[in-house]
């Protein structure tokens, strides 16, 4: 099988570019991907259980991986759950599949967003990884929006081996996230 082509990137251009902008001594002190999850939050599934396979299909065919379902872990009566409910579904990527999504992502599907300005660049935890949401799945060009029945947005975290937010996000500029421009005004 071939690598993918952000993975092929990342080798050839990304590791000399990080090397060269921090001055790392070693190479495994140059941050990467770890993987990345998405998930998807589907609080109407306790009224109509068929949203679960509408959502998990969709879900599967953006990441090309199955989604595991998340059941609620307790009973909250002021949200009528009852514990083992579905209330969710995600997916880990990881290797080959994560760098597909990724570039698919920064590639076709963030281009499609309406009246995109850029990424904020404050979805950062302080450890090196990217939180980012999204509000609606017709984004991705394997939606198909007449059999799909509404809009659900999606967190997707990208974890990177990074031990600084100012080291992943050069990490994901290089690898081609469309960061927000800070103005100096």
């Amino acid at each position: 099988m071939n690598q993918p082509r952000l993975k092929e990137f990342y080798r050839k251009n990304v590791v000399n570019e990080l090397t060269k902008q921090f001055n790392f001594k070693n190479i495994h002190q140059i941050p990467k991907l770890a993987k990345i999850v998405v998930n998807i939050g589907l609080s109407e599934a306790k009224e109509n259980i068929k949203v679960l396979d509408v959502a998990t299909a969709e879900l599967a065919s953006i990441t090309g991986q199955k989604p595991l379902v998340c059941r609620a872990k307790q009973s909250v009566s002021n949200f009528k759950i009852r514990q083992g409910m579905p209330i969710g579904i995600k997916v880990t990527l990881r290797s080959a599949m994560m760098y597909e999504f990724l570039d698919r992502l920064i590639n076709v599907a963030i281009p499609r967003i309406r009246d995109f300005r850029g990424i904020e660049p404050n979805g950062f935890d302080g450890r090196g990884n990217f939180n980012l949401g999204l509000t609606e799945q017709y984004i991705f060009p394997e939606i198909n929006v007449e059999k799909s029945d509404k809009a659900r947005g999606m967190n997707i975290t990208i974890v990177t081996t990074a031990k600084e937010n100012e080291h992943a996000k050069s990490l994901l500029e290089a690898l081609g996230m469309p960061f927000k421009k800070r103005d100096n005004k």
